[in-house]
């Protein structure tokens, strides 16, 4: 064969016989299963996530990959690593071209973090819930006139202060305020609030950029100016940083008032972390496209700006993991109750109050406006909570005869009865103690309505008693001695998130009590945990999966004498 007819035929011919079998053998090993590409899929995205804050913090510089064509920096500390003193003014009004100033930071380092309580002047526009815009411009430290744009440079950036909100609801006491509850009717109608913080933030990193390969997040704020010998140098990079403007900083303006008070807070900032910001309010902006609210993106928000940046690298790369063991859970649950025909050794009764307090929960996370973040996966549990319920009590439909329950079996029967006698000690301590709270919460408690109390008065005893009901499933392993009835893949997967979860339970805002139930939760995985180990899985048993660990034993082959006696 000439060296054309090689390359033109043997790779064709070498394709089916290499790469084929070795799929084949991948796929009866499990080398491609849901699990385990999944398990791949999160090692590329950690991986991706760790080069992108690496090039985030360490963008292409002059010099690099043989670069010439620079642009340096019009401002730069000295070698002793002293930046020159400066000037930043603040303005306030109505509309951007007809500002007033508001206050003059004279002779300020911009190395040094600083915070200053500034009062406003509210216009009669703004207060008849109008708007209020705020601009700050950086100058030389010696220029004195008037109008900034008489100095040899000045940077600028503006920001509306004002936001259109409904106004938040007030609590009372239902029992002792009866006749002011009519009078306290919500409004939908939003009204004007003022942002009391004005974060403004200064890149202190005075490095030379190649010009090609100018971050994609400077290249909007880059403002250059020729200096003697006609090159071209940037000016300070100087913004305000809409990231740290939250929703818990807003402030009603009510028409009485005729001043605010604003908290101007300035803080040097990395190229990293203002690359970092710049790029995630550019999502969040994107995110309201597809009508996320202000509340949603305010908890996204508190994650950058209120957490640690080593926390929050480790919460980016925990929350890929949360999400790769909530699939991993969510399809072994699905195959396990799918498959389930028995409800022998699991508790009927516990299925059911998982279903009703999820209901509760998912009601109550709504009365408080909680973030999708937290809402939208309650909101799923409800929904799966009640098909596992359906599988449970073997409910059919049909147009002639509707709903039906199905017959249990000998051993369903018994596991139930054993579910029903610790249900009964249950009801008998659960009872006064979720009355006794619900009547305490009425006297002492301020609510927003009956509905608020009603359903604050069920969340508290789900959160505070709920994890009883857990009791039962563990009342019915002790009796039977068995755990091997118990979906455990679906479940250790769902037990480590409980642990990940606890280091959410301190990053997103959530009611203290939803907080304290991520700790509960550790407590029952750690029981199940004990019983596991106190009552080991019969290998010869087949598990939900139709699997069984027993290997066969396979007959002695006889010797070559006992072959010759036989």
């Amino acid at each position: 064969m000439d060296s054309v007819d090689y390359v033109n035929n043997y790779p064709i011919s070498i394709i089916p016989s290499t790469i084929i079998p070795f799929f084949r053998s991948g796929l009866a090993m499990g080398w491609f299963s849901l699990g385990t590409l999944t398990g791949l899929a999160f090692l590329f995205y950690a991986g991706h996530t760790m080069n992108y804050f690496y090039t985030l913090f360490h963008p292409p510089l002059c010099g690099d990959e043989g670069e010439t064509r620079c642009i340096e920096p019009l401002i730069a500390p000295s070698s002793s690593f002293q930046w020159p003193l400066l000037q930043l003014r603040v303005y306030a009004g109505v509309r951007e071209h007809s500002m007033a100033l508001v206050h003059t930071f004279r002779h300020f380092d911009v190395g040094k973090e600083f915070e200053k309580e500034v009062t406003f002047d509210l216009p009669k526009q703004t207060r008849a819930n109008g708007t209020l815009m705020a601009k700050v411009i950086l100058l030389p430290a010696d220029f004195n006139e008037e109008k900034p744009s008489m100095a040899r440079w000045y940077v600028e950036d503006t920001v509306s202060l004002s936001q259109w909100k409904a106004p938040a609801v007030e609590s009372f006491n239902l029992m002792g305020e009866e006749k002011k509850a009519g009078e306290k009717k919500s409004t939908e109608r939003p009204v004007t609030h003022i942002k009391s913080v004005l974060p403004i933030r200064f890149c202190d990193q005075a490095v030379a950029f190649a010009v090609k390969n100018i971050p994609i997040e400077f290249r909007h704020m880059i403002q250059t100016q020729q200096v003697k010998g006609g090159s071209h140098k940037y000016l300070p990079l100087m913004r305000i940083e809409h990231l740290s403007m939250r929703t818990k900083h807003l402030n009603q303006v009510k028409p009485s008032n005729d001043t605010t008070t604003v908290l101007v807070s300035y803080s040097p900032s990395s190229i990293g972390k203002m690359r970092l910001f710049i790029s995630t309010e550019v999502s969040l902006n994107n995110l309201l496209q597809l009508h996320l609210t202000e509340d949603d993106l305010d908890e996204v928000k508190g994650i950058f700006v209120d957490t640690n940046p080593l926390l929050l690298s480790l919460t980016i790369l925990v929350s890929a993991l949360h999400l790769c063991f909530d699939f991993l859970a969510f399809k072994n649950d699905i195959s396990f109750w799918r498959n389930k025909k028995s409800m022998e050794g699991l508790s009927t009764k516990t299925l059911i109050w998982r279903a009703v307090s999820s209901t509760i929960v998912f009601f109550y996370l709504m009365e408080h406006k909680t973030s999708m973040l937290v809402l939208v996966p309650s909101g799923l549990t409800v929904l799966i909570e009640y098909w596992k319920v359906g599988k449970a009590l073997k409910v059919s439909f049909s147009f002639r005869g509707g709903f039906q329950l199905g017959a249990q079996s000998q051993e369903e029967v018994e596991t139930d009865s054993i579910d029903s006698q610790a249900m009964y000690y249950l009801t008998a301590l659960l009872i006064p103690l979720c009355l006794g709270g619900a009547v305490y919460s009425l006297l002492y408690m301020p609510h927003r309505s009956w509905k608020s109390w009603i359903l604050e008065t069920a969340a508290n005893g789900v959160y505070a008693f709920g994890f009883l009901f857990m009791l039962p499933q563990l009342f019915v392993n002790y009796k039977l001695k068995s755990v091997a009835h118990l979906p455990w893949r679906a479940f250790m997967y769902k037990a480590f998130n409980t642990f990940i979860d606890d280091l959410f339970a301190f990053i997103i805002t959530m009611p203290t009590a939803h907080r304290v139930a991520c700790f509960r939760d550790d407590i029952v995985f750690l029981v199940y945990l004990y019983q596991r180990w106190l009552y080991p899985v019969d290998k010869s048993r087949v598990n939900e999966y139709g699997e069984d660990f027993v290997e066969e034993e396979k007959p002695l082959e006889k010797t070559s004498e006992e072959k010759k006696k036989d």
